[in-house]
């Protein structure tokens, strides 16, 4: 948590150690309706269990929940939050048209060793007053974070940052796996990874299971974190991400690995063994 009136650290340098940009502890998210926000988390709560909802399929089912909605604000919202049902890919990340696109390098692949394939993709955060983005890079093999990274803008800056990181902390991978999205298409995404020689690979248009591992990430941090929380602000979420994040990589057991001899993902990532994963 940042102090303001830490005696020895400046807050420039407490964001540094956080891994923060300055701006993001000065930010104060516009505010939006309280009901809008009701209405986004009921959404978000909707989508993990149903991602085959569209707006004209959420307008419906709020409506039987009892909220006066209609489809045209559902849509909005559905849009702000970056999600469209799933057989057009959850879609927080929009393909720009002047990058390039990658082949999808997954398939039938067997992924059976650490930092073999690496993923990643963003998500919508809510905090009092608004919202924000994360970004993780998980390692496909053993479902590890290796590094994540909070914004309150989809850029693809806070992606590369969380790339970096985990570059810097854990070595490269082989191939490393992403949306079409322009933040993952730039160049300044893409060369870093290029230029270390490890090969790229995107999702198909309209397939957001090419990612699963990380949508079902996002799912378990959604249901066993943020809503059970109330952040108040950015570094807030950022204070109790961290401390889910180091439980989960370290402390919960994931259910990939059996029950014979239930491992945490980060005793996966540091053990390369051949594991039994139920796929």
């Amino acid at each position: 948590m940042i102090e303001p009136q830490h005696p020895t650290l400046p807050i420039t340098r407490q964001c540094e150690l956080l891994g923060l940009a300055r701006a993001s502890y000065y930010h104060q998210p516009k505010p939006d309706s309280d009901e809008n926000l009701r209405l986004m988390r009921v959404i978000d709560e909707t989508y993990l269990a149903y991602p085959v909802f569209g707006s004209r399929q959420m307008t419906r089912w709020l409506r039987r929940q009892g909220h006066a909605v209609n489809r045209k604000r559902v849509r909005r919202l559905m849009q702000q939050m970056g999600l469209e049902a799933i057989y057009r890919k959850p879609n927080l990340s929009r393909k720009h048209p002047a990058n390039p696109v990658f082949r999808y390098l997954l398939r039938r692949l067997v992924i059976d060793r650490p930092n073999q394939v690496w993923a990643t993709d963003i998500t919508y955060i809510p905090i009092q007053g608004g919202f924000i983005y994360l970004c993780a890079v998980i390692d496909w093999y053993s479902r590890a974070v290796l590094a994540w990274e909070l914004s309150n803008t989809i850029d693809a800056r806070f992606c590369v940052q969380a790339v970096a990181r985990a570059m810097a902390e854990h070595g490269v991978p082989e191939i490393f796996n992403t949306d079409q999205g322009s933040q993952f298409t730039s160049a300044e995404f893409t060369q870093p990874l290029l230029a270390r020689g490890v090969k790229l690979s995107m999702d198909g248009r309209g397939r957001a299971l090419d990612n699963v591992f990380v949508e079902r990430l996002w799912r378990t941090v959604k249901y066993d974190e943020v809503y059970l929380k109330s952040y108040c602000s950015q570094i807030d979420a950022y204070t109790n991400l961290e401390t889910f994040f180091r439980f989960y990589n370290e402390q919960r057991p994931h259910s990939a690995f059996g029950m014979a001899d239930p491992k945490t993902p980060l005793e996966v990532y540091r053990q390369p063994v051949a594991l039994a994963i139920n796929q």
